[in-house]
């Protein structure tokens, strides 16, 4: 039997071989295409566009909302003359605080005080008081005032504030304004007395204020009042009237608006009426401090009653309602208008 001769047919399996190879490589190189393969742009990472608002700290003497730091300097104390000579005063409408006090002749005096911005120029400056450390003392910063009895500027100066006194002076701090006469017409270099004194510690807080004036005590128990008339003696008579498009109340004195230079009326965002006794202090009235007595609170058209009371002379003055709750005035300036029992007299008006 004849064997026949097997031969293997290779060439179809290296043609499918060759094909398995050469057939990636032409689809790798269409896909090339002479050109880069596309890169994938990564997505940015979100970022927000949120500015957190600077921080604040609330004014020591008139509750307000300021910049961390604006609040870094001293207040500054000054006897302000109010007799009817000397007005209009210079700036005692950029006040954080006033305290209207009797003094002799049945007028009165302001203790007014600057901290939130002191002005170039106050005035007119007149003498201490007896009663003048007990209200001053509280702020530990700077007095001005022109002179006084020697016991009275003793127990200003025992208080430790820094003090320019224009009976003294040497600095070139006081001047003379033309606009009144003398004595009515001495000024102080206010902002430069503050400027040559930066280190000197800023005010405690002396008060608490609700964040808005809609919170503040005597807008939320008080009752309608629209207007507080006070009076310090036979001839000196004050009003407050409440304004609602000036969120204020507006002065008067013995019936006439109470103006400044620039024929703009004075106003108060709180009214506080603290009922005091009046002694005799070397033929002087003075306003005893160091004790307790009723108040009443006015605040956006509304008025509280209220107890006042100091424990001593460096102790703030405290005013708490009937139930014996601190009271929180509104953000803003405060008058405070000392009306002595007796010769004094408050009258609320709704």
């Amino acid at each position: 039997m004849t064997k026949k001769k097997i031969t293997r047919k290779t060439r179809p399996l290296k043609s499918a071989i060759l094909l398995t190879l050469i057939v990636p490589a032409l689809l790798l190189s269409g896909c090339s295409g002479g050109s880069a393969t596309p890169t994938q742009t990564p997505t940015p990472a979100w970022a927000s566009g949120y500015v957190a608002p600077a921080a604040t700290e609330i004014a020591p003497l008139t509750g307000i909302a300021v910049a961390v730091g604006s609040s870094a300097h001293p207040s500054l104390a000054v006897k302000i003359d109010n007799h009817v000579a000397a007005r209009p005063q210079v700036a005692i409408d950029r006040t954080d605080l006033v305290f209207e006090e009797l003094v002799e002749g049945g007028i009165t005096r302001y203790v007014a005080v600057w901290q939130s911005s002191i002005p170039d120029q106050v005035g007119p400056v007149r003498s201490i008081r007896p009663m003048d450390p007990d209200i001053i003392a509280p702020f530990g910063g700077l007095v001005s005032y022109s002179g006084g009895q020697q016991q009275f500027v003793d127990a200003m100066t025992a208080t430790g504030q820094i003090s320019a006194i224009f009976d003294y002076d040497t600095t070139g701090l006081f001047s003379r304004s033309k606009a009144t006469a003398a004595p009515h017409n001495v000024i102080l270099a206010a902002s430069e007395f503050a400027n040559r004194n930066v280190t000197v510690a800023s005010p405690a807080q002396q008060y608490s204020y609700a964040p808005t004036l809609a919170g503040a005590s005597a807008v939320v128990d008080g009752a309608p009042i629209s207007v507080i008339n006070t009076r310090f003696s036979s001839s000196s008579a004050r009003s407050w009237t409440w304004n609602a498009e000036a969120t204020a109340y507006l002065r008067a004195q013995d019936g006439a608006p109470d103006l400044t230079g620039d024929g703009v009326q004075l106003a108060a965002t709180n009214v506080v009426v603290l009922r005091v006794d009046v002694t005799v202090d070397h033929s002087i009235p003075k306003t005893e401090l160091i004790a307790s007595g009723e108040a009443s609170i006015s605040t956006g058209g509304k008025t509280l009653a209220a107890t006042w009371s100091k424990s001593s002379q460096t102790a703030p003055i405290r005013l708490v309602d009937a139930h014996g709750v601190t009271i929180r005035l509104a953000p803003g300036n405060t008058w405070f208008q000392l009306v002595p029992n007796g010769t004094g007299s408050t009258d609320l008006v709704p």
